[in-house]
């Protein structure tokens, strides 16, 4: 695509369109340094062409801040046609508006601190269950053992199913999930196919379970509780169709990033054994505790600082779809309206401006006593803005429960020969899915 232009015309970003009607889609499900290659080409911004649109690829903190403050003047939130059909009109992710804005205020009440706080004994209860049972096992692939962990936990805490990931509705949330950012293509035997079947078997299951709620006098304190629960100022709760849309996009929210941040805390601390021991030292305190408070989990700073860390080296989301709504420039380049716009995490906390070193894996950048602190929107796990995660703190709950009762208890160390690399699609995971030995702690044993 050519592009004359004045000194009033700014030139569209470099970069190509690939093949027609698809342009570069498939090199973009499938290799994992398809943008990398092109930032080397062409900067911190390129256009291509995915899923049969004209996109544009920003990173950097000015970008991304831009982006992110300026949702319905500029942008509005878009996602490809796979994911917006398979979240359902009703998610909160593809909602816009004073509609995202109010649904926003009800959902948000499963995420305030009294609400985390009743989380945590469920958390901790089946963190302790899959730790004894790797125990047993002693050398796991652990990937996969880690999403039926979270999708047990989200199961429980959103629907009630205990679990969740051995029934029928943690097989079709699995296919669901594998649709998501798939060609949508309703050919029968393709994922997206698949994915479209299990949503409708899915969204009967969460049907049945919240009409059997509301006829309960307790609607219960799990999230589905609260959001039946749920009003918002002028009495108006959530209808049984956002219900279902919107307990799908949290059960996804709560299942797939976060199986990815903690699998990647899991290798990094086998390869940065002197980051572990620090964290034992520090979780020293903490032993033999029947439950952690979240007073507890606010002291475990320096694991605060570990888990950001991991974050910033591999978010679970590599970045988000915006729509242009008025075409505006972005750092000296056109962007016309109509276009897709993509903004990226990951290399975003890849900056060395702002993060010296930024390949080295280092929690001390995180310490709060440190003068330089990173400027806003150089570290965005949870996005920002009007649409920034609205599980974020039950997230950092989860991992934070999760690393502190591992850590404190057991040790584990890599079995060598095994592929650790990244996909990076649908989430980051270790290509070969983690291989470890997995052992409890002795105390006269302390280093991995």
């Amino acid at each position: 695509m050519t592009s004359s232009h004045t000194a009033a015309s700014p030139p569209l970003p470099p970069g190509r369109s690939g093949l027609p009607a698809i342009g570069e889609t498939i090199s973009f499900l499938k290799d994992p340094d398809f943008a990398n290659q092109r930032h080397k080409q062409y900067g911190n911004i390129f256009r291509t062409n995915l899923f049969g649109r004209s996109t544009v690829y920003v990173a950097g903190a000015d970008a991304v801040r831009f982006l992110l403050l300026h949702e319905n003047q500029y942008f509005v939130t878009s996602w490809p046609a796979s994911t917006k059909a398979l979240l359902g009109p009703a998610a909160l992710s593809v909602q816009q508006g004073s509609v995202h804005q109010d649904r926003r205020k009800l959902l948000a009440q499963a995420f305030q601190p009294r609400a985390l706080a009743s989380y945590i004994p469920t958390i901790m209860s089946l963190t302790r269950s899959y730790l004894d049972r790797w125990e047993q096992t002693e050398t796991l692939t652990w990937y996969p053992e880690l999403r039926d962990y979270t999708l047990d936990v989200a199961c429980q805490l959103l629907v009630g199913i205990p679990s969740g990931s051995q029934t029928a509705f943690g097989e079709r949330f699995e296919t669901w999930v594998q649709g998501l950012f798939s060609l949508p293509l309703p050919l029968p035997g393709t994922k997206f196919s698949r994915a479209l079947r299990s949503r409708k078997l899915l969204l009967n299951d969460i049907d049945r379970i919240v009409r059997e709620r509301q006829q309960q006098k307790d609607f219960g304190q799990d999230s589905l509780g609260l959001l039946i629960n749920a009003r918002d100022e002028d009495g108006n709760g959530l209808s049984v169709d956002e219900l279902k849309d919107q307990v799908l996009t949290l059960l996804f929210a709560g299942h797939e990033t976060l199986t990815s941040a903690i699998a990647s805390f899991c290798l990094f601390m086998a390869q940065h054994p002197e980051v572990l021991l620090q964290i034992q030292a520090e979780q020293e305190r903490f032993q033999n505790r029947d439950i952690l408070t979240l007073e507890d989990l606010k002291q475990m700073e320096y694991l605060e600082q570990v888990l950001k860390e991991v974050l910033r080296v591999m978010p679970p989301v590599g970045g988000g779809f915006r729509e242009v709504i008025q075409a505006c420039e972005i750092n000296g380049y056109r962007i016309p309206k109509g276009w897709s716009v993509l903004y990226q995490i990951g290399r975003t906390h890849q900056d060395s401006t702002v993060y010296p070193h930024p390949h080295q894996f280092d929690p001390e950048r995180f310490d709060q006593n440190r003068s330089d602190k990173a400027q806003p929107f150089s570290y965005v796990p949870f996005g920002g803005g009007i649409r920034e995660c609205l599980g974020k703190e039950f997230a950092r709950l989860e991992m934070k429960i999760f690393a502190a009762l591992l850590v404190q208890q057991y040790e584990w160390d890599l079995v060598p020969g095994q592929n650790l690399d990244f996909e990076m699609i649908p989430t980051p995971r270790p290509r070969d899915e983690l291989k470890v030995h997995f052992r409890r702690r002795t105390s006269d044993r302390r280093k991995i």
